[in-house]
C-alpha cells in the first residue's frame, strides 16, 4: 500500500529529461534523425521511448548495436547537431516545476539534477526552460564512471552536496532513476506526468506523485 503523503526532506535530487522538461518529442525526433542518416532505416517509437533515461552511448547501441568509439563519436555528433538545431520547436518545463522548486530553495533545502544527459545541453536545456538557478549541483555522465541504473550518480550527488541519504530524495520519470536511487539507499519519488507508465518500473518506488505540489506538503 502506497504512503499517501510525502514526508519533508532536506536534499532533493532531480532527474532532467522527462522529470524537469519535456522531452520525449524531442529524443523521439532525434532518434528517427540519427536512424534515417546513419542506416537509412526508422526505429520504431515504442523503443526509443523504453530506452529514455539511459545515456547515450548505451541508447544507441540499443538501437544500432555495438559501436567502436570512432563510430560512437561520429552518431553521437550527427545527433546532437541535430538536437540543438530543433531544441526550442519541442522543450518546455512541466507544469509547476519551476515554482515547485522555488519553494524548496525558499524553505532552506538543496537540490540538484541527476542527469544521463551531458554537458553542455544540459545547461542549455535547463537555461532556456528557466530553471538553472535553482540547483547546486548538476551530476551528468561526465562525473562518474557507471551511470544509472547503478547507484554511483546518486552516491555522487550525495558527495557534492555532502548530504545524508535518509534526508535525501530523487525524483524522477524513469525506472533506470528509481532504481539508482533505491540502490543509492535513498527515498525516491516516481513522477506521473512522464509517458512511462507505472509498470516500466522494475522496483517500487517510495512515492507515486502526480503534480510537483505533492513535494511540498509539509514544506515550510
Amino acid at each position: 500500500m502506497w504512503k499517501e503523503r510525502v514526508k519533508e526532506y532536506n536534499w532533493y535530487l532531480f532527474d532532467a529529461d522527462g522529470t524537469l522538461f519535456d522531452t520525449t518529442k524531442l529524443i523521439c525526433s532525434c532518434f528517427m534523425n540519427t536512424a534515417k542518416v546513419t542506416e537509412g532505416r526508422e526505429l520504431e517509437t515504442s523503443s526509443v521511448l523504453s530506452n529514455i533515461g539511459m545515456v547515450l552511448r548505451d541508447q544507441m547501441e540499443v538501437h544500432f548495436g555495438k559501436l567502436t568509439d570512432e563510430e560512437f563519436v561520429r552518431r553521437r555528433k550527427i545527433h546532437m547537431d541535430y538536437q540543438m538545431s530543433v531544441y526550442k520547436n519541442y522543450l518546455r518545463p512541466f507544469d509547476g516545476v519551476a515554482d515547485g522548486l522555488k519553494t524548496l530553495l525558499s524553505a532552506g533545502k538543496h537540490c540538484a539534477v541527476v542527469t544521463s544527459r551531458m554537458m553542455p545541453s544540459i545547461g542549455i536545456f535547463l537555461e532556456h526552460t528557466g530553471l538553472a538557478g535553482y540547483f547546486d549541483h548538476l551530476i551528468t555522465p561526465e562525473l562518474t564512471k557507471k551511470h544509472k541504473p547503478h547507484p554511483e550518480p546518486v552516491f555522487k550527488a550525495l558527495e557534492l552536496m555532502n548530504a545524508r541519504p535518509e534526508e535525501t530524495l530523487f525524483v524522477g520519470d524513469a525506472t533506470f532513476d528509481i532504481e539508482c536511487g533505491y540502490s543509492a539507499g535513498v527515498d525516491t519519488a516516481f513522477v506521473g506526468w512522464s509517458c512511462n507508465p507505472l509498470s516500466s518500473l522494475v522496483v517500487k518506488p517510495t512515492w507515486i506523485i502526480n503534480y510537483m505540489s505533492e513535494l511540498l506538503v509539509g514544506v515550510q
